[in-house]
């Protein structure tokens, strides 16, 4: 997608997938590399994009965006479903370059909006949201779909 100033912003790949999942652990998320690039490929092939930020070494953001249509809106919006980056590179701009970059993303993919869940014990991303323009529209409620017991397979 693009390289500012030594950070290049590109599609995650399968060949990614290590790296992420250590910036995934670091962030409480515990994946499997040969899992995460799967799921990579899925989000893909469900026309969904994960982008990955790089100054050398290992990967230093992630972000992915899926296109989500519902019947009270004519167009799709961009659901942020994955965020982070790493704690060194963090308060360097790197999680703005990704909001920007999955932003275009999801306009070329007929997005009129980005859209993220936040608890409200997560003041530290919703203040960074906040900084980047996002407005507090609520929260989403969940329901799993699995019988207990009946495991990811």
């Amino acid at each position: 997608m693009g390289n500012r100033y030594g950070l290049e912003i590109r599609a995650a790949a399968g060949a990614d997938a290590a790296g992420l999942a250590a910036l995934l652990g670091e962030a409480g998320v515990t994946v499997g590399a040969a899992d995460l690039a799967a799921r990579l490929e899925a989000l893909q092939r469900d026309g969904g994009i994960a982008l990955v930020a790089v100054e050398w070494g290992p990967p230093s953001g992630l972000i992915a965006v899926a296109p989500v249509r519902t019947l009270d809106a004519p167009r799709p919006f961009g659901l942020i479903t994955g965020l982070a980056v790493a704690a060194e590179s963090r308060r360097r701009g790197i999680g703005r370059v990704l909001l920007k970059a999955a932003g275009r993303a999801a306009r070329q993919a007929g997005c009129d909006r980005l859209l993220l869940a936040a608890g409200p014990d997560q003041e530290a991303l919703r203040a960074f949201c906040a900084a980047a323009g996002f407005a507090d529209e609520g929260t989403m409620l969940a329901r799993p779909l699995l019988k207990r017991g009946a495991g990811d397979g």
